[in-house]
C-alpha cells in the first residue's frame, strides 16, 4: 500500500498523531528505525523500516495530497487502532526454502515464466519442441482457396492436423499435397528427410486403394510395423519408419484423421516434449440415448451437459467419418470399448474431453 509505516502499538481507538521521520520510495533501503510515536511515508513495494509492523493506507490518514512529487508531511494523524501485519507482506509468505514451485514435465505457462524471473532463474532446462513434417496425399485434393471442381474436395486435413500439432506444443513443417503417383510421394518424403524433423505425419494414402502409394513407398525405403487398427473411425492407420525417420500415417477421412491424431499422435508429441501426463482429461458420463457400435473400439462425437448433477452425453449428428461439422459441435469423444455392440441409454461410458 502507498501510506505510512507505523508501529501498531502506537495506535489506539482514539485519534493519534505520529511524527513522520522518513520517506521510503520503492527500491530504496530504509536507513531509519521507528521509535515510539514515529511513522515513515512508504510506497507500495518498498521495504519496511526496522521497528515498523504495519502500513496504514494514505486514504486512512489526514494526509490527502497524493500528487506525484509531493513531499512527506511532518506529521500524520490516524483515527483508529491498527493490528500488526496489516498491509504488510512478510518474507516467506509465498515460498519457503526447499519448496518445489514448478514440477518437472509440465509445460511452462506465462505465470511460470514470471515466477522463474521473480526468483532470478534466467535459465532452465527444457525439452526441444518436437518438429513434425506434415503432408496430405490424393489427386482429389484442392487448395482451400481454389474453386471447387467436380470430383474434388478441399484439403481440410492439413489445416486440422497442423493446428492440432501446434496445440500439442509442437512445430509443424507443412510439405503440401502429394499426387497419387509413386514419384510424387517419394519426392515429398525425400523433402521431409532433408529437414530436421522428429517424425513424418501423413493423411490418406495408407489404405488398400490402387492409387495409395504411401504404404508402398514407406515399405520400399523403411518398414511398417502395422497399418491397420481395430478402431472406429480410423481403421487404416500406419506406423513405421522411412529410412531413419519415424512415420505415422493417418486415414484420409477428416474425422478419422482427427481421432487418429488424438488417440495416437498427441500422446507421442507430449512424450517427445517431456510431458509426464496427458493434456486430455477423461471423465465418466452417462449416455442420453442408446448407442450402437460394430464391436471395434469406437470414438463417437458427443456434447456433454450437466443435468441434475450428472454429466449427460448426446451424440452430435450422424457418426460418418466425413462429418466434420459433428466434430465441431462436439466437446468430447465417447469411448465405446472393443467388443461392445450396444450401449443402453443411461449407461456410464468414458469420455475423452476435447
Amino acid at each position: 500500500m502507498d501510506g505510512f509505516a507505523i508501529r501498531s502499538e502506537d495506535t489506539s481507538a482514539s485519534r493519534i498523531t505520529l511524527r513522520v521521520v522518513a520517506d521510503i520510495p520503492a527500491g530504496s533501503v530504509p536507513t531509519v528505525a521507528l521509535k515510539a510515536g514515529e511513522a515513515a511515508r512508504i510506497m507500495t513495494g518498498a521495504q519496511l523500516p526496522a521497528g515498523a509492523n504495519a502500513v496504514i493506507p494514505v486514504e486512512d490518514t489526514d494526509f490527502h495530497n497524493r500528487d506525484a512529487g509531493t513531499s512527506a508531511p511532518e506529521t500524520v494523524s490516524l483515527e483508529r487502532a491498527w493490528k500488526a501485519g496489516q498491509n504488510v507482506r512478510l518474507r516467506g509468505m509465498d515460498i519457503h526454502a526447499g519448496d518445489v514451485v514448478i514440477k518437472k514435465g509440465q509445460p511452462l505457462k506465462p505465470q511460470d515464466l514470471g515466477l522463474l524471473a521473480m526468483l532470478g532463474i534466467s535459465n532452465v532446462e527444457v525439452h526441444k519442441k518436437p518438429r513434425v513434417a506434415l503432408l496430405s496425399s490424393g489427386d482429389e485434393l484442392l487448395a482451400v482457396d481454389a474453386p471447387l471442381e467436380s470430383g474434388k474436395i478441399r484439403d481440410s486435413n492439413s489445416y486440422t492436423l497442423a493446428a492440432s500439432i501446434e496445440s500439442a506444443g509442437s512445430e509443424v513443417l507443412r510439405l503440401g499435397v502429394a499426387k497419387d503417383t509413386r514419384e510424387s510421394v517419394e519426392a515429398i518424403f525425400q523433402k521431409a528427410m532433408s529437414e530436421d524433423v522428429d517424425f513424418i505425419l501423413s493423411s490418406a494414402g495408407v489404405s488398400v486403394g490402387a492409387f495409395d502409394y504411401v504404404k508402398e513407398v514407406i515399405e520400399s525405403n523403411g518398414a511398417l510395423d502395422f497399418w491397420r487398427v481395430n478402431m472406429r473411425p480410423g481403421k487404416p492407420l500406419a506406423f513405421g519408419k522411412y529410412f531413419d525417420k519415424k512415420f505415422i500415417g493417418l486415414p484420409g477421412n477428416p474425422v478419422s484423421a482427427f481421432v487418429g491424431f488424438e488417440v495416437f499422435v498427441r500422446p507421442v508429441l507430449e512424450r517427445l516434449s517431456g510431458q509426464l501426463g496427458s493434456s486430455r482429461r477423461r471423465i465418466k458420463v452417462r449416455s442420453a440415448e442408446e448407442i450402437e457400435s460394430d464391436g471395434r473400439e469406437s470414438y463417437l462425437r458427443a456434447k456433454i451437459r450437466e443435468e441434475d448433477g450428472v454429466q449427460i452425453a448426446r451424440l452430435t449428428g450422424h457418426q460418418g467419418s466425413g462429418n466434420l461439422l459433428s466434430l465441431v459441435q462436439a466437446d468430447a469423444l465417447l469411448i465405446i470399448p472393443a467388443g461392445v455392440k450396444c450401449v443402453p441409454a443411461g449407461q456410464e461410458v468414458e469420455a475423452l474431453l476435447l
